[in-house]
């Protein structure tokens, strides 16, 4: 990977960190279930591509 693409990863776990922060802070207002059980798929989801992204910076800092 480039220089500029790993920026490009950098910033997107940054976006998702954002993400998961307020999908997580929503979560504590919440009442309705069906809305509960939705943001927290949204959570995992978010979690998820986070983690993918991570694994991406440390599979290129051992090349």
């Amino acid at each position: 990977m480039t220089q500029k693409e790993l920026l490009y990863v950098e910033d997107a776990i940054g976006h998702e960190g954002v993400i998961i922060k307020v999908l997580a802070e929503t979560l504590n207002y919440l009442e309705d279930p069906n809305l509960i059980s939705f943001m927290e798929k949204e959570l995992k989801l978010h979690e998820g591509f986070q983690e993918k992204l991570v694994s991406k910076l440390e599979v290129n800092s051992n090349e």
